[in-house]
């Protein structure tokens, strides 16, 4: 059963009433449901498809192709000695079909492109001296390799340039789609166990349906993944390998930028990790960034550019800071929770959590419809004005004259705001105003689980939102 995914099935439903022929491209990370959206949308019917395989050559990746087309009832097909004749066969069946709509499916597109194949230069050729000539060609191709797919179809500067009449990016799962796949599923979970699986898993969908009946989430969590014979055992590794023909310098990156929560400069990066500073440290970060796997801001009130980049893709996180050096520890997970450890973890975890479900935090403040910007933030002390450091995890810059400093806290009872804490919270808004000299009014806003306690501190605190708004 298809959940969510809406606007991206409406998209493609659509193509098959525009006018002209359609190309389409369909990206997103590994297991987050490109192929199922495509093939549930479509009821697992097209008029021809082809899914490439990993790691053949183009004769082999050829030769699968003439299999395909004799399935759908060519049954004449000759040797495919290139995709040009690949591609011409390809056109030669589709006119001998009936009048109308043809739907044609490329699964795993990278794949194609074997070494020296001249695959995309006939790719090319096929839709500009062909499909967009007529009217009955919707074309729908999808990868697991998103840089390939962004640097070779996306934003190609040779023939397929602005070829595309829709790019489709397939984002995970909110909270609230996670709720509805684990009901779907028959899983008895409550919103806590959800936000807990959520924190390691993300909003994949694949890795939600391995979960099972009857169990916990730690269980299942030592089951999947620190089980020897886990399914998820070796996900770390099949999913870079996946993405990238070269992962080494992708993870190194990652692993670098895990080190700090709050993400690094480019030039802490070069500086920290040894990396050069080049071209093929810019391909890397962008690589990363299309994948979702780390996401770059600029904070407010500098002058100069200063991206930041952070890792955000929970699973990742999750892999580097314990499945990494415990693969083998097949009951970790529930030997470690309530460890210090483990809440410290918590509480990184929640952020990140609350960083992917910004919208519903707006939607929550009523700000759903007021342009804003959003960012983390940080300042160094100073000693010339006495300024304390500061760091925000989440600032929300409106256009309304408002900022929204949200701190994320995660607590299994509500959160007690104690007289230090309320004066930190105190600091961090009056660093930003230093910092930016910024005339709006600054708002402070705690998201946490169960709610603030409202104590003899929580007065500074001008909104609230729980765990249950980000389910909205």
């Amino acid at each position: 059963m298809l959940i969510g995914r809406e606007k991206e099935r409406q998209v493609l439903l659509d193509s098959v009433n525009e006018e002209y022929s359609q190309f389409i491209a369909v990206y997103g990370r590994r297991r987050v449901g490109k192929t199922f959206l495509i093939r549930e949308t479509f009821n697992y019917t097209f008029h021809f498809q082809f899914t490439g395989a990993a790691n053949l050559t183009a004769r082999k990746q050829l030769s699968r192709f003439r299999r395909a087309l004799k399935e759908h009832g060519q049954t004449d097909t000759p040797e495919l000695k290139n995709w040009g004749d690949a591609f011409d066969e390809m056109k030669r069946y589709l006119n001998q079909l009936p009048e109308g709509k043809k739907v044609i499916f490329f699964d795993e597109l990278p794949w194609m492109d074997a070494p020296r194949s001249s695959f995309l230069s006939e790719l090319e050729s096929f839709w500009n001296g062909w499909a967009s000539a007529r009217k009955d060609i919707v074309f729908i191709v999808c990868g697991s390799s998103t840089s390939w797919i962004v640097n070779k179809i996306i934003k190609n500067k040779g023939g397929l340039h602005n070829r595309l009449n829709h790019k489709i990016l397939l984002q995970p799962f909110t909270l609230a789609q996670c709720e509805l796949l684990a009901q779907s599923r028959g899983l008895a979970m409550s919103r806590q166990q959800i936000l807990e699986a959520y924190m390691i898993f993300g909003g994949v969908p694949y890795y939600w349906t391995l979960l099972e009946k009857g169990a916990s989430v730690a269980q299942e969590v030592d089951r999947l993944i620190f089980s020897p014979e886990g399914e998820m055992h070796h996900e770390f590794d099949m999913l870079y390998a996946s993405l990238f023909k070269k992962p080494e310098p992708y993870i190194s990156v990652i692993e670098h930028l895990a080190k700090k929560n709050r993400g690094m400069t480019r030039k802490e990066l070069i500086s920290e990790g040894g990396f050069d500073d080049n071209g093929t440290l810019t391909n890397v970060l962008r690589d990363l960034e299309w994948c979702g796997f780390i996401r770059r801001y600029n904070m407010m009130g500098y002058k100069s550019k200063c991206d930041v980049f952070q890792v955000v893709d929970h699973y990742t996180i999750f892999h580097l800071e314990f499945a990494q050096a415990q693969r083998k520890a097949a009951n970790f997970w529930k030997a470690i929770l309530g460890t210090p450890r483990h809440n410290t973890w918590c509480g990184l975890a929640f952020e990140r959590v609350c960083l992917w479900h910004s919208e519903q935090i707006k939607k929550k403040l009523g700000i759903s419809g007021i342009l804003s910007s959003e960012s983390a933030w940080r300042c160094s002390a100073c000693d010339t004005t006495g300024r304390r450091g500061a760091q925000i995890d989440l600032l929300i810059d409106r256009s309304d004259g408002i900022i929204d400093i949200c701190e994320m806290k995660y607590s299994n009872k509500e959160y007690a705001i104690t007289h230090d804490y309320s004066k930190e919270l105190i600091n961090k808004a009056e660093a930003l105003r230093d910092v930016t000299s910024t005339k709006k009014a600054i708002h402070i806003v705690m998201v946490t689980t169960e709610g603030v306690l409202h104590n003899q501190y929580w007065g500074c605190i001008q909104n609230e939102v729980v765990l249950d708004d980000l389910f909205a």
